[in-house]
């Protein structure tokens, strides 16, 4: 009986092992499932795209589908968008969407496309797949959007961490930035020269301290740079690149470049502010000639002045003191440009046109009066940066505004009496 069957076992075993062989061989060299891919967007022409975008990109080969998942998403027609916008309660999302589509959708607006392929285990990508999905679930896919704390690239460095076991954030989290949040936003809006002042204006001294590259990855652009070259330890123990290729599937056409080193702005508008200052010392000069047109030039442009300024420095008092844009908090630029630089407005119309002297007289004063808090206002905001607890780079803002502040001042009337008291 035995020897009947043991030539039928043997054979059975054999055959076994054979099968088992040539399925361990068709594992080793069948392809991954999935291949993961970190998609980055250069600018775009609108204002919130001037910071490019990221996405994370799932190639499911079995299925033949690619997913893009998209941590940026906002609508205009959610339910009291610009209200909370207003207030800084910015309500993002997380979607999902074809990935040919959203290529296509960004090389129609002229926009960068580069693709990062992550090397991973299957093990690895099994586990972001499963991260992404839960994440655009309704009850996980909105969240609070923060410029620099919590946004679409931020989210994106975190799946990155995840990927590697930590070892992203190990190696960057404590490593010394290039430069502060205020000199990334630069890099990007330099091209503009109103928005770059303005933005520049609105931001206050909490971004002009030094940074991590962790905290620099609030760019998309910044983890295109840093995960090119950086590599890993697998679980086997073998120091691996992330990044096993680099593809760029569009190039932007015309588009002004994002700076390598942020463009130092404050001559340029001390420029412009010198000029300014020269237009008003003109207008007074017309004005020993002229009394009626140079007075109405020089209190019309007061008031043009004074609303510009004014409703600049309502905008800031507003977002730091009623919102939670905590980016314009401690804004040293308030102590000099405010609200009530508004009060320029009727004060420069009175001075301008009205028939009777003595209310000119006194809305000239006023304006002179105004103008000189505002120059001691911003001597005061450049004086405190001697202290670092008080450190904003403000520069641009005084520059600007500080020349034309002092021609309006008491100043040049006291230094007239001075003189003519020492003579």
């Amino acid at each position: 009986m035995n020897d009947r069957f043991l030539p039928s076992l043997l054979f059975m075993l054999l055959l076994a092992l054979h099968v088992q062989r040539l399925f361990a061989q068709t594992d080793a060299v069948a392809p991954d499932r999935f291949t993961l891919k970190i998609a980055v967007m250069g600018p775009g022409d609108e204002l919130y795209f001037w910071w490019g975008h990221i996405a994370l990109v799932i190639e499911d080969h079995s299925a033949g589908t690619a997913r893009f998942y998209d941590y940026g998403i906002f609508s205009f027609e959610n339910e009291h968008f610009y209200t909370n916008f207003a207030f800084g309660r910015l309500l993002y999302s997380c979607g999902v969407s074809s990935a040919e589509r959203s290529y296509r959708a960004y090389i129609a607006t002229n926009r960068d496309i580069t693709l990062y392929t992550l090397d991973i285990s299957p093990e690895t990508e099994e586990a972001v797949r499963r991260f992404a999905e839960n994440s655009i679930l309704p009850e996980n896919r909105n969240y609070y959007y923060h410029h620099f704390k919590d946004n679409c690239a931020t989210r994106i460095r975190d799946i990155i961490d995840l990927a590697t076991q930590g070892q992203f954030k190990a190696r960057f989290g404590d490593a010394p930035g290039r430069y502060t949040l205020r000199q990334h936003v630069r890099r990007h809006t330099w091209f503009s020269p109103f928005m770059d002042w303005a933005l520049n204006f609105l931001m206050g001294q909490d971004i002009d301290v030094p940074i991590t590259i962790w905290q620099e990855m609030f760019l998309p652009a910044e983890i295109g740079l840093r995960i090119s070259d950086f590599t890993y330890t697998d679980s086997a123990g073998i120091e691996r690149p992330l990044v096993s290729s680099v593809e760029v599937l569009n190039r932007a056409k015309n588009r002004p470049a994002v700076l390598d080193v942020p463009r130092r702005q404050w001559p340029y508008e001390l420029v412009v502010g010198i000029l300014l200052a020269a237009m008003l010392v003109c207008f007074i000069r017309v004005s020993a000639r002229r009394p009626l047109l140079g007075r109405r030039l020089l209190a019309l442009t007061q008031s043009a002045l004074g609303l510009f300024f004014g409703i600049m420095g309502s905008l800031l008092f507003f977002m730091t003191f009623f919102t939670n844009h905590d980016y314009s908090w401690h804004n040293s630029n308030i102590l000099f440009i405010n609200p009530l630089l508004l009060a320029a407005v009727p004060l420069g119309v009175i001075a301008a046109a009205d028939k009777r002297a003595i209310k000119r007289w006194f809305a000239e004063q006023f304006l002179r009066a105004l103008w000189t808090c505002v120059l001691f206002g911003g001597l005061l905001s450049m004086l405190i940066k001697l202290t670092p607890n008080f450190y904003q780079q403000n520069q641009v803002t005084q520059a600007l505004v500080l020349p034309f502040a002092l021609v309006l001042s008491y100043i040049p009337g006291w230094a007239r009496k001075l003189r003519a008291a020492r003579k």
